[in-house]
């Protein structure tokens, strides 16, 4: 029991729902259009989780081995740093997660793409595996891309354009370039919660070599992408709900407006870095309220 804790915690459940922002946004764009299969969204979802715990395995491997994981990190504790976990035991279970992705995401893929042709098929193959390079490559291996700058286009691109509106496309089986506005805006959040991630741990990541984007940037210039981040996002959701107006229900997301606003006051307020980490928890959890808030009144 004690070290189904240990994994549970490896796992880091409390980042599931950001995750998540993206399939379910995705999967309710497509409902709002009568393009809705139940069996893609279990699959969706299914494989969302897969890809987002075997990334945290393999950030828990990566930084601990080339050290940006050490006595002095200020977030939560990891399993292979601390010794709970043996670097052989963590590879063991990133293997594991990662036959569950392809699994579930050959399913998906499958499922999704019944009516399209072939090269269709195998683009969604080829970004499939991709998903899982980047959930690897991030911190694991000679030249993660996490620690040359790179995390938050990566980051983008998978939680917000593939995630939303591939996850579209599988329900639709077309592409709506419009689908593109609420894809950048998950995207775009996604990676405020990466900015605020290394903003907590940007003199660990100096030290360390893991040159982040915010170690580039330093604290002043990050506090100012994380403002551009959010307000783009919400200017984005705004754009293209005026564009595909039908109803007032539309503007539900405006409700979660408030809590972006606080997160970005306390940011440019902050001047210690490890009260951050609330600011990141507080703002994944809004992120995944407002693709709720967003999708359903696309419905409505």
């Amino acid at each position: 029991m004690a070290h189904l804790k240990v994994w549970i915690h490896a796992f880091r459940l409390r980042t599931l729902p950001l995750a998540l922002s993206s399939t379910f946004l995705g999967s309710m764009l497509a409902l709002s259009g009568g393009n809705f299969k139940f069996s893609v969204f279990l699959l969706a979802a299914a494989t969302t989780l897969f890809l987002q715990i075997l990334s945290n395995l393999a950030n828990d491997y990566g930084d601990t081995v080339h050290g940006a994981d050490n006595e002095h990190r200020v977030g939560p504790e990891r399993v292979t740093q601390s010794g709970q976990v043996t670097k052989p035991g963590m590879r063991r279970m990133i293997y594991i997660f990662i036959a569950l992705s392809l699994i579930s995401g050959s399913l998906l893929i499958l499922k999704g793409t019944k009516n399209v042709g072939f090269y269709a098929i195998l683009v969604f193959f080829i970004l499939g595996f991709s998903a899982i390079t980047a959930a690897i490559k991030y911190t694991v291996g000679k030249n993660p891309y996490g620690y040359l700058g790179f995390g938050d286009l990566f980051v983008f691109l998978f939680f917000g354009i593939l995630g939303v509106a591939g996850t579209y496309y599988l329900h639709t089986n077309e592409f709506n370039p419009l689908i593109l506005l609420p894809s950048s805006t998950i995207g775009l959040l996604s990676v405020g919660v990466l900015n605020l991630n290394n903003m907590r741990d940007i003199v660990n990541d100096t030290s360390s070599g893991k040159k982040t984007l915010v170690v580039r940037l330093g604290s002043k210039k990050a506090k100012i992408y994380h403002s551009l981040l959010l307000i783009t996002s919400v200017a984005l959701s705004v754009i293209y709900t005026l564009q595909n107006f039908k109803s007032y229900y539309q503007f539900a997301f405006l409700a979660t407006l408030p809590l972006f606003y606080l997160n970005l006051k306390t940011v440019i307020q902050n001047t210690v870095p490890k009260d951050l980490n609330v600011e990141l928890k507080k703002l994944a959890l809004s992120t995944f309220l407002f693709s709720l808030t967003f999708g359903l009144g696309q419905i409505f």
